[in-house]
C-alpha cells in the first residue's frame, strides 16, 4: 500500500501547495453567495418548505463547492501528468490500476472535504447554520466528492487540450447545479418539468445533503443514496476499463 499512500500524499502535497488558489477562492464565492441570499433575497422570501430561505438553500451552496472542488482536483492534476508525460511512470510501474483510480481521488476528496470544512465554518460564523443529522450530511458529501472526483478522472483521460477540462463544468455541471430544485422546490413546476427534473442526478444529490441538514427533502432519501452509488460504481467500472487500455495515455 505504500504506492498507493505515496500517490495520495503527492496530491494532497499538490493542492496544499497552491491553497490560496484551491482552498480560499470557493470559499470566498459561497460567502459571497450566502451573503446576498441572507441579506437580500432571504429577507424577501420568509419560508421555502417549512424552512428559512437561507437553510433551504445553504446545502446546494455547500454541494456546488465540494463538487466543484473534487472535479478540478482530479481533472488539472491527472492532464497536468498527461501534459508533462509523468503519467506514463505510473503506467509503467507495477502499480495497480485500482490504486492509481484512488491515490487521484483520494486527493481529491481531501481537498473537497476540506473546502466543505471551511465553507461551513463560514457559514456557521455568518449565520445559524444548523444540522440535523451530522452523520447523514457527511455521507453524502463524501459520495458527492468521490463521484465527481471520478467524473473529473474521466474527463481527462479524455481530454486532448486543457480546454476540454472545461467543458464539462460549463456544459453539464452548471446547468445541472442550477436546474436541480436548488433555488425552489420542484413541486412548484409544471408536471413537465417535474418529471424532465427526475433525469437530474445533481437533484438526488442536493435532495439528500438538504434531508441531513433540515430533516426534509422532497427526493427520498434511500432513493437519493441508490442513485449516487450507482453512478459511482458505473464510473469506477468505466475508468478502470480505460486505465487498462492506456485510453488517452499513449500518444
Amino acid at each position: 500500500m505504500t504506492d498507493l499512500i505515496t500517490l495520495t500524499k503527492k496530491e494532497v502535497s499538490r493542492f496544499l501547495r497552491v491553497w490560496k488558489q484551491t482552498l480560499v477562492p470557493p470559499v470566498i464565492t459561497i460567502v459571497l453567495y450566502l451573503w446576498i441570499f441572507w441579506k437580500f433575497i432571504g429577507d424577501r422570501i420568509s419560508v421555502v418548505e417549512g424552512v428559512s430561505y437561507i437553510d433551504f438553500i445553504f446545502p446546494w451552496l455547500l454541494m456546488m463547492a465540494v463538487i466543484m472542488a473534487a472535479y478540478q482536483n482530479t481533472s488539472s492534476s491527472f492532464f497536468g501528468a498527461k501534459f508533462q508525460k509523468s503519467i506514463e511512470e505510473l503506467f509503467v510501474s507495477p502499480m495497480a490500476y485500482w490504486k492509481i483510480l484512488l491515490g487521484f481521488c483520494a486527493g481529491a476528496m481531501l481537498r473537497a472535504m476540506m473546502v466543505a470544512g471551511l465553507v461551513f465554518g463560514a457559514a456557521a460564523f455568518m449565520t445559524d447554520i444548523t444540522i440535523k443529522h451530522i452523520g447523514l450530511a457527511f455521507i453524502f458529501i463524501f459520495l458527492s466528492a468521490l463521484l465527481f472526483a471520478l467524473l473529473g478522472l474521466y474527463n481527462a483521460l479524455y481530454a486532448k487540450s486543457f480546454d476540454d477540462i472545461a467543458l464539462i463544468p460549463t456544459f453539464l455541471i452548471t446547468p445541472l447545479i442550477y436546474l436541480g430544485g436548488v433555488f425552489y422546490p420542484i413541486s412548484i413546476l409544471p408536471n413537465f418539468w417535474q418529471i424532465v427534473s427526475q433525469f437530474n442526478p445533481i437533484l438526488y444529490m442536493i435532495g439528500g445533503l438538504r434531508y441531513a441538514f433540515i430533516g426534509s427533502s422532497e427526493i427520498n432519501i434511500y432513493l437519493s443514496f441508490g442513485i449516487l452509488i450507482s453512478f459511482i460504481t458505473v464510473l469506477i467500472l468505466v475508468i478502470l476499463y480505460l486505465l487498462k487500455k492506456w485510453y488517452g495515455i499513449r500518444s
